[in-house]
C-alpha cells in the first residue's frame, strides 16, 4: 500500500474480491466497444487480473501488459501465454506504446498516481482517440461491523497517508476518481462512473487480516497513535466482522 511494488501473494489474495467488486455494467461497456483486432493496453498489469476479469464476462481481446515489475509480468504471461508483456517505467504516460490499441485499462492504480500524471494520460489518450477504463480506484470510504471507537481516526490517518508520494509524486489517493473525471472531461471525453466496493465477511478472514495490517501500518506512518491497539481490537472480532472498502470504477469514452 505504500509504493508501486506489490507481492504476487497479495495480488492473488485480493483478486476474488476485486472481481466481485467490479461494476458489471461498466465492464460490459468497456469490453463491448472493442474491435476484435484491437489490443487492450493494461497499465500496472501485475499478474494480469484485469484480463481475467474481462474473460469472466466473455471478452477475450488481445492484451498488452505493462508493469515495472518483471517478476509480476512473468507470472502474467505464464497465465496468459499469448499476451504481450513489456517491462516499463510508468512515470511518463507520453511514452505508452499505443500502436494497435483500442482500449487502455488499469486496476487499483489511479489512486497511487499524481494529478499531473492523470492529466498527462488523459492528454495522451485524447490525441490517439482511445477510451480508458479504470477500475477499483480507492475512494476513501471504509467501514466495519462491529464498529470501534477508533475507526474514524484510523481511516482519516490512512487516507492522509494515501496522499503521500508513492515513488512518482504526491498521489491523488481518495481523490483519484474526481481527478480522472475532471482530466478526461477537459479532453473531450464522456465519463461514466460506478461504485465498486469490496464487501468482505467472515469467509474473507485472511484478506481482512492482511488488509487490517496494511491499514494499521499506513495509519501509524501518518502519525496516528494507538494503531496497534486498534489492530488488536479489530483482530479480536475478525471471525464475525464485515468490512466495506470503497472504490470507484471509471469509463472514459472519446466523444
Amino acid at each position: 500500500m505504500s509504493d508501486l511494488a506489490f507481492a504476487p501473494d497479495w495480488l492473488d489474495l485480493r483478486e476474488p474480491a476485486d472481481h466481485a467488486a467490479r461494476d458489471a455494467t461498466l465492464l460490459a461497456q468497456a469490453s463491448g466497444g472493442l474491435d476484435p483486432t484491437s489490443i487492450v493496453l493494461d497499465l500496472g498489469s501485475g499478474t494480469g487480473s484485469t484480463a481475467r476479469a474481462f474473460s469472466r464476462f466473455g471478452a477475450c481481446p488481445r492484451w498488452r501488459f505493462l508493469d515495472g515489475d518483471a517478476r509480476l509480468l512473468s507470472i502474467a504471461t505464464a497465465r496468459h501465454p499469448i499476451a504481450e508483456a513489456i517491462v516499463v517505467d510508468l512515470r511518463d504516460p507520453t511514452t505508452l506504446p499505443l500502436d494497435g490499441v483500442g482500449l487502455v485499462t488499469s486496476s487499483a492504480l489511479l489512486d497511487l498516481m499524481p494529478r499531473d500524471w492523470i492529466e498527462a494520460l488523459a492528454r495522451r489518450l485524447s490525441l490517439a482517440g482511445i477510451p480508458f477504463y479504470a477500475a477499483l480506484n480507492y475512494n476513501g470510504e471504509m467501514s466495519w461491523t462491529p464498529k470501534l471507537s477508533d475507526d474514524a481516526r484510523v481511516i482519516e490517518a490512512f487516507n492522509r497517508h494515501q496522499l503521500g508520494d508513492k515513488g512518482i509524486g504526491p498521489a491523488t489517493g481518495p481523490g483519484s476518481a474526481p481527478a480522472a473525471r475532471a482530466a478526461f472531461e477537459r479532453h473531450g471525453y464522456r465519463i461514466s462512473t460506478a461504485e465498486s466496493p469490496w464487501t468482505l465477511g467472515p469467509d474473507d478472514v485472511v484478506l481482512q487480516a492482511e488488509l487490517l495490517k496494511g491499514i494499521a501500518a499506513a495509519s501509524g506512518e501518518a502519525g496516528e497513535a494507538g494503531t496497534e491497539d486498534w489492530l488488536s481490537a479489530r483482530r479480536s472480532v475478525l471471525e464475525h466482522a464485515t468490512a466495506r472498502i470503497g472504490h470507484t470504477d471509471i469509463l472514459a469514452v472519446p466523444q
